[in-house]
């Protein structure tokens, strides 16, 4: 019988795959039949991923990643060609949150660590797994931004300037490959259930009905909502969309 998975011989590099969406993309990827590899800074958190992705019968391979070492990240793609020959897939979703302050509170150090996690860490992992789809001619890659990349909030300088800079750099990258068989594109996730949004609202229910608040739909989304987004951007239906931030947040940014 013809296996009907549509990610089948097919391999995903996810960052930031230890917990939360990451991690549900991760396992998204391998329930479609793709071999996935998942890279993190926490290596408890990534190898519980890999764990699930195998007993569920899927292939795994777990990467200690910091991506904003390019020497872990060319280390983790050489992993990934060494085990599975390819890559067709990346996700680059590796990002942390900033502490709620005005613009002027914000020290040099804050602004330098979320500016290289969550843009320029971005801008290495593409650097480096462009060249690898050019070999093989074809490739797909998804940028973690937000909707702070589209809109301003309060308190949040590094990081709005962070994820509209993913959304710029997204467009600038998909031009460039767009006539080379390599799709690039962004998804803007909304207020999401995850632990990074446990510690914004402070792992309260009144932080968390504070947080909901502010979504028309009245709920935080689900990693895996955004993961199928993610599978959408990557697979062949999605084939005419490049350069493009999907925004998947409950109608928050409206």
């Amino acid at each position: 019988m013809t296996s009907t998975l549509k990610y089948t011989g097919k391999v995903a590099f996810v960052t930031g795959a230890g917990s939360g969406i990451g991690r549900a993309t991760a396992l998204a990827f391998a329930r479609e039949g793709a071999s996935v590899v998942v890279a993190d800074v926490s290596e408890q958190g990534n190898l519980e991923t890999a764990r699930m992705i195998e007993e569920s019968g899927g292939r795994a391979l777990a990467v200690r990643c910091d991506v904003t070492q390019a020497e872990d990240i060319r280390r983790s793609l050489d992993k990934t060609i060494e085990s599975f020959g390819r890559l067709d897939m990346a996700f680059n979703n590796a990002g942390i949150e900033n502490t709620i302050k005005p613009t002027a509170d914000v020290t040099e150090d804050e602004w330098n660590r979320i500016i290289n996690i969550n843009l320029t860490g971005v801008f290495l992992c593409m650097k480096y797994e462009i060249p690898l789809m050019l070999k093989q001619g074809a490739g797909a890659i998804v940028n973690t931004a937000s909707g702070a990349g589209i809109r301003g909030f309060k308190g949040g300088a590094a990081y709005v300037a962070a994820k509209h800079g993913v959304i710029g750099l997204t467009k600038a990258a998909a031009l460039d490959y767009a006539q080379l068989n390599i799709r690039i594109n962004a998804v803007c996730p909304g207020i999401i259930d995850t632990a990074m949004m446990n510690r914004y609202s402070g792992g309260t229910d009144e932080g968390r009905r504070a947080v909901i608040a502010q979504e028309p739909i009245g709920r935080m989304g689900k990693p895996e909502e955004i993961a199928e987004t993610v599978m959408w951007l990557c697979s062949d239906a999605a084939s005419f969309v490049l350069g493009h931030g999907l925004v998947v947040d409950g109608g928050q940014t409206v």
